[in-house]
């Protein structure tokens, strides 16, 4: 038996991760409610990092569901402190099998259901719209993302994302002095920022809490919010404008999210109580009752705290700016909460703090840990390239030039390094960086990392993972100060109050917990999202596997230095880094996914201590421009690895032998996730030594081949690359040829 104590409560303070950095430049007119002249002023900063999930809203209508999921993360950092300011924006989405073209072989090991409101195939197209479109409005570029696919019927249980996953998340800043909030004082206003009251999104927190089809359909699609892009950015210029002055007047901000009103302006003044006038509300539909205009989630509404004295000031911005004003009520000091109608005296809401904020409700879960198993995957070495191609279709390793086309990569002027690399821009750089400011090299680096299917057979093994991944993504932007500041945010879906899985759950977050704290690194804000089931009509339950998504983010040194997965055309060798000391298994992996098989032989970090020294020793080798283009090894495998290395140019292939990697079964060698690095360097041997001496395990696996380029050119022929020639055991170390494998594409065509 497990016991699980949660305390409920409304989203609190910040609502996300601050964390020092060095400073920046700000460029920024010396006044704001006047024409003036742009000054550069040096501060010291607070980097901002936060992930937020729109899961139910996405599921029900996709493309408002997942644009306020964008809108909502950027209005979580603008209010940072008394005021901060977003750069860059990410971006995961994760649905059950879209069912191309009639469908895929993995797709036929399980059976499509009557979806409830949209088909996987409609909530990819349109939650990436809808995320796109808010973030192309607003004018945050999307730098970083996922994409994953996954259903698995085993067991007399059916998984599958049929309630989707949908996260944004981002990076930003702030300055040092204006990353806490102050406390009002008795007479402060209280204003609002932003659009009208509207019967949208009623309910929406607590509708998203249960299972989707629990409630009718209705009531559903009467919780989602809807998105006003322009209106957000109307209210952040406002916001921006005064935060930039020497002395910002701000002393308390929130968004308004879910709980609309109640939530946001409630927090606002926690410290002393406060009076809202409703007559003073903006109200867009007169039919609202005192409990709507209460309650109601309509988005693009920021809520302040600032001082009388500064009310003009900021209503001379907000009206250059068109965003809305409003002096909706006062801090009172009298510890209570009131909402008042001054025209009819009715007071709707009208409480003591210490009832709201100091009896937080306690929810007890008890839960037994349930036994799962899953069968290995099975497979023949003679398919080895059915396999790499099937592989290759998954939507979580596939081309993902269909969202990043669709989004605005560069704006701002700050990236540094964005989606995609090389000179053709087909592969994803494992992670993204921007800088602080226009002029100097510092920067903010941001990765993503999730293991879903590993979790299933293992929970804590899957945290490990999805830790592993994202610091292994990160780790080629070279982090001031090295692994220790980096900070992360975990983002937890589960289908809780289901048998086993809230003890699934405990497990994972356990471990999370564990190996953060093993690593010396920090994880200071998240998310949960725990009733990731969908209810069908005749009663059928699927359960989303429980996931936890790994968002970190770092302070940069020199973001000139970032390393990018696209080969480089020169004479250089391949060097397998090994970052986890285990064996190669294929339990969770995309192999797995392909041949219908979860698997509970799931690799996982032997040792946190050796990750940490082998990351700090990647790191060195990237400090010192070593590292001529990396890769991490996940989805996919080394064989996806190796390739995405080479689809960023069409002139060069390799020539690889992986006999050094002590591992006689082929497809676990192409195919298994455990954590590891693949580095193209100029000379192999020397830093295979380099970093053995630092005590990391690392391999020359082969060379980068120009030949049949050259050969081409020669000949007459435009080559369109990737080529390989792969051997499991070299060929001068055996005659047979049933013991090594050679896989030779050259695809050409003529001039």
């Amino acid at each position: 038996m497990i016991t699980l104590w949660c305390r409920l409560s409304l989203e609190y303070t910040h609502n996300f991760g601050l964390f020092v950095c060095a400073g920046f430049e700000q460029f920024s007119p010396e006044t704001h409610d006047t024409s003036d002249y742009f000054t550069v002023k040096d501060f010291e900063s607070v980097i901002s990092i936060k992930a937020e999930t729109h899961n139910f809203p996405t599921t029900v209508e996709p493309f408002n569901g997942a644009a306020t999921g964008t809108g909502g993360e950027i209005r979580d950092r603008i209010a940072g402190g008394k005021g901060a300011f977003p750069i860059a924006g990410t971006a995961v989405y994760m649905t059950a099998y879209p069912r191309l073209d009639g469908g895929r072989e993995w797709e036929k090991y399980t059976e499509p259901r009557e979806w409830l409101y949209q088909t996987p195939e409609d909530i990819l197209i349109k939650a990436s719209n809808g995320a796109s479109d808010f973030g192309n409005k607003f004018g945050q570029p999307l730098i970083c993302g996922s994409l994953q696919t996954f259903e698995h019927f085993e067991n007399g249980k059916k998984f599958g994302f049929d309630k989707v996953i949908m996260l944004a998340g981002g990076v930003g800043y702030g300055r040092k002095q204006d990353s806490l909030k102050d406390d009002p004082a008795p007479g402060d206003k209280v204003v609002l920022l932003g659009g009208d009251n509207y019967r949208i999104g009623m309910g929406g927190g607590a509708v998203s809490s249960v299972a989707t089809g629990e409630y009718a359909g209705a009531i559903e699609l009467n919780a989602v919010q809807r998105s006003n892009p322009e209106m957000q950015k109307r209210a952040y210029n406002a916001i921006r404008a005064v935060s930039e002055e020497d002395e910002n007047p701000i002393i308390s901000i929130h968004d308004h999210g879910a709980g609309g009103h109640l939530n946001c302006l409630s927090e606002l003044v926690e410290a002393t109580g406060g009076r809202i006038d409703m007559d003073q509300l903006p109200i867009g539909d007169p039919t609202l009752s005192a409990k709507e205009i209460v309650g109601n989630e309509s988005q693009e509404r920021m809520g302040l705290v600032i001082k009388e004295e500064s009310i003009e000031k900021l209503r001379r911005i907000s009206e250059r700016e068109r965003a809305p004003f409003y002096v909706i009520g006062e801090a009172t000091g009298d510890m209570q909460f009131t909402f008042v109608n001054n025209q009819t005296g009715e007071k709707p809401i009208d409480l003591k703090l210490e009832d709201m904020f100091g009896k937080a409700p306690r929810t007890i879960l008890d839960d037994r840990t349930v036994a799962e198993t899953y069968a290995e995957p099975q497979y023949d070495a003679g398919q080895l390239v059915h396999y790499v191609e099937n592989v290759l279709q998954l939507e979580g390793v596939a081309c993902k030039d269909w969202l990043t086309n669709k989004v605005d990569r560069s704006v701002t002027g700050r990236v540094a390094m964005q989606q995609t690399a090389g000179s053709i821009q087909l592969p994803l750089n494992d992670c993204a960086v921007v800088t602080l400011d226009y002029q100097g090299e510092r920067g903010i680096a941001t990765a993503l990392g999730h293991a879903p299917a590993a979790a299933m057979a293992d929970p804590a093994k899957g945290s490990v993972l999805a830790i592993t991944e994202s610091l292994t993504n990160i780790v080629f932007a070279p982090i001031e100060g090295g692994l220790g500041s980096v900070s992360l945010s975990a983002n937890w879906m589960w289908p809780c109050k289901n048998p086993g899985e809230d003890a699934r759950l405990y497990a994972a977050v356990q471990a999370a917990s564990d190996y953060a704290l093993a690593l010396g690194i920090n994880i200071p804000t998240g998310k949960d999202s725990l009733s990731m089931t969908q209810k069908y009509k005749d009663g059928e339950l699927v359960y989303a596997p429980g996931t936890v998504i790994i968002t970190s983010a770092g302070e940069v040194s020199d973001v000139k230095k970032a390393v990018s997965p696209a080969l480089k055309h020169r004479r250089s060798q391949m060097i397998y880094v090994d970052m986890s000391r285990d064996a190669f298994r294929l339990g969770g992996s995309s192999f797995a996914q392909i041949v219908g098989s979860v698997g509970m032989d799931v690799p996982t970090v032997t040792s946190a201590d050796y990750f940490a020294r082998s990351f700090e020793a990647v790191q060195q080798l990237i400090d010192e421009g070593k590292v001529l283009a990396g890769h991490d090894v996940s989805a996919g495998g080394l064989i996806t690895a190796l390739l995405e290395m080479t689809f960023a140019d069409n002139r060069s292939g390799m020539d690889l032998s992986l006999a050094a990697l002590g591992e006689k079964d082929i497809v676990k060698v192409l195919f298994s996730e455990k954590p590891a690095q693949v580095l193209q360097v100029a000379d192999g041997s020397a830093v295979c030594e380099e970093l053995k001496f630092a005590g990391v395990d690392a391999y020359v696996i082969g060379e980068v081949n120009q030949a049949v380029a050259a050969w081409a050119e020669a000949n007459g022929y435009a080559f369109e690359g990737p080529f390989f020639n792969i051997y499991h055991v070299s060929p001068h170390e055996t005659r047979n040829p049933e013991e090594f494998v050679t896989e030779v594409c050259y695809p050409v065509r003529k001039r």
